[in-house]
């Protein structure tokens, strides 16, 4: 699968891989803060963003659709950061294709399986009806009879696009719904299946993603992680604590360029 991206900056290559019902998009404004060192890549993976959609979304496949995304822009060794989603897919990477890794960022996630937490999101979403719509405040106030959180809905209206009808969801619904179980799990590996390069794990203190009792299951796989916890930061450590998180990760990857 060939994933939409965009790119910024001047450097050694950086791939952000960004979680469930996001795209790219996410990311422009930490792109920004790291383009003056970087040549960094923000992808869509596939169901979301520009990137093609399809009925079913492993981890080994988005991790293959990623592994395929290097290959062809000769990007390999470069850093990859991924959050949640984005993250197992990046863990995924490293664990499978050690050799296109050269360092590793995954932000409040950890490499286990989680109880599906947003099925009483998606239902809310299907329920959402967008026809008719010509405002995105529109689209808002409707999202709001059933999302309380105006910070999820600005998130979630970030992948809101017109339509010949109102405006739709440019992720996959369906999808990330038949999937869900399966994106809220993580493969099992093999004693000594590890990723032996340089990693860390960005939390947000606030969140309850990454718990004391996952880094066991963190150093099983990536022994040479480093995890840092971000006060004040909850599960969108990037954009909760953008300067914070930005300066936690320039100072590891200096460290380990």
């Amino acid at each position: 699968m060939q994933l939409a991206y965009e790119t910024q900056g001047v450097g050694p290559p950086l791939l952000i891989l960004h979680g469930l019902f996001g795209s790219a998009r996410n990311w422009t404004v930490v792109a920004k803060q790291l383009a003056d060192t970087y040549r960094v890549h923000l992808v869509d993976l596939r169901n979301h963003g520009k990137s093609p959609h399809a009925g079913t979304m492993t981890y080994e496949e988005m991790a293959d659709d990623v592994r395929g995304f290097i290959l062809e822009h000769a990007l390999s060794g470069a850093a990859v950061i991924g959050h949640s989603m984005g993250g197992k897919t990046a863990m995924m990477l490293a664990l499978r294709h050690p050799e296109l890794v050269g360092s590793l960022t995954v932000v409040d996630i950890a490499p286990v399986s989680y109880r599906p937490r947003h099925r009483e999101l998606i239902a809310a979403l299907r329920a959402t009806d967008l026809a008719g719509i010509q405002r995105r405040s529109e689209a808002d106030a409707r999202l709001a009879q059933r999302i309380d959180d105006s910070g999820l809905r600005a998130f979630l209206g970030l992948s809101l696009v017109p339509a010949d009808s109102g405006f739709t969801w440019q992720f996959n619904l369906a999808a990330i719904d038949a999937n869900l179980d399966t994106l809220s799990g993580f493969p099992e590996f093999a004693p000594g299946e590890t990723f032996a390069g340089p990693a860390l794990f960005v939390v947000g203190a606030l969140s309850d993603y990454v718990l004391p009792e996952h880094r066991t299951a963190i150093r099983g796989l990536f022994p040479h992680a480093e995890i840092a916890a971000i006060d004040g930061a909850g599960h969108w450590v990037h954009a909760e604590r953008r300067d914070a998180f930005v300066a936690r990760l320039r100072e590891f990857l200096i460290a380990v360029r």
